[in-house]
């Protein structure tokens, strides 16, 4: 009778200590998560106290593309990073599909056992499976993701460690749900509401950035195929106040926002489109010389003036522009220089009748005036 009483002690102790390193993990990722908005660092977090308590062979977190309903590895260990960097997985594909597409955990502890899966692990023996855990990453009714891990121990762990598991996957949709909140908030803050082109706000934010690596490149002395130049131009509407005047603000807003469309197709993903205040756009052109700039420049005021807008209101509007050319370093050697000389050319534009490209030079602004084969007049 003592023996036995001795026995559950040792058995009662090591359910205690088991239940204190669960409540540690539990401490260690609740302030992880209250003290860094990281991304990257808190699931990191997670996946380390995940590795040091189920000690599997190698695991996985697989994220969920809202865009292509795909599943992607984003971390992963134990297995060669090149091999999964480009995998992707549909609903319903292997087991982290399968997961994802019925939302219900999968916990097999011994694959010999399961008559299912061990054929699963007899078709796959690169895997070399014996046991699995895959695990929904979930936040309302939503699949964010999914945990697996292969080759744990499962069998020797009690129902807690599982319970475990399953915590730490909602520490993870916690951690993933605050990152799209976040970034849903940077996106917002800056962007303008009208026309979905970065604010202002942002356009100097990017403009020191530009200048910064400018001022790296030329410092350095290592030979680089990136060109250090950069212009920026400034677009002003012509004759917008008669849109407002006549048509009300409605059609104004949505001319705006289709003339951002025109602006930010037109010069391309590799630059970058803003809305600077009223009927003010601006473009910055990364990584173009002048002569390069001033072709793309020629291109948005050919675009402009070859499209109909507002044809969403039963319009058909034609819209002109005067449009200002400045490049970094030789128009402007600092941020506000070179705005400076991009707005002093947008109003020599207007200036010289409205509807042309002025372009920034040191001994006499060039003129470039709107093709003459516009539709529209």
């Amino acid at each position: 009778m003592k023996d036995r009483r001795k026995t559950d002690r040792r058995q009662l102790a090591t359910i205690d200590s088991r239940q204190m390193e669960s409540l540690r993990v539990f401490h260690e990722v609740a302030r992880a998560l209250t003290s860094n908005l990281e991304l990257d660092s808190l699931l990191r977090s997670i996946m380390a106290k995940m590795e040091e308590f189920f000690d599997p062979e190698h695991w996985s977190l697989l994220m969920f593309d809202e865009e292509t309903s795909e599943l992607y590895y984003a971390l992963s260990a134990g297995v060669d990073d090149s091999l999964l960097s480009d995998l992707r997985l549909a609903p319903g594909e292997g087991i982290a599909g399968y997961v994802a597409a019925t939302g219900i955990p999968l916990v097999v502890p011994d694959i010999s056992a399961d008559p299912d899966w061990s054929r699963y692990a007899a078709a796959h023996p690169e895997l070399n499976m014996k046991s699995i855990a895959c695990l929904p990453i979930r936040h309302g009714d939503r699949t964010l993701g999914i945990l697996q891990l292969n080759n744990s121990e499962l069998d020797l762990l009690p129902e807690s460690s599982i319970a475990l598991l399953r915590v730490l996957c909602d520490y993870a949709a916690i951690a993933l749900e605050n990152a799209r909140h976040v970034k849903l908030i940077q996106h917002l803050s800056i962007t303008d509401d009208c026309t979905g082109l970065f604010n202002a706000r942002h356009l100097y934010t990017l403009l020191e950035q530009e200048i910064v690596q400018h001022i790296a490149v030329s410092a350095s002395r290592v030979v680089t195929i990136v060109q250090p130049h950069f212009s920026l131009l400034f677009l002003d509407l012509d004759h917008f106040k008669s849109v407002n005047d006549r048509y009300g603000h409605l059609v104004g807003s949505r001319l705006l926002a289709e003339i951002g469309n025109v602006l930010k197709r037109t010069i391309g993903p590799d630059h970058a489109a803003f809305r600077y205040g009223g009927d003010e756009f601006v473009a910055l052109l990364r990584g173009v010389d002048k002569p390069a700039a001033t072709d793309l420049a020629s291109r948005v005021l050919d675009a402009l003036t070859h499209t109909e807008f507002a044809a969403g209101h039963g319009l058909s509007l034609s819209m002109t522009a005067s449009l200002g050319l400045a490049t970094f370093p030789q128009d402007g050697a600092s941020l506000h220089e070179l705005i400076r000389a991009a707005d002093t050319m947008m109003y020599t534009a207007k200036e010289n009748g409205r509807n042309q490209l002025v372009v920034a030079n040191s001994n006499a602004p060039a003129i470039h005036p709107t093709p003459s084969t516009s539709r529209h007049g």
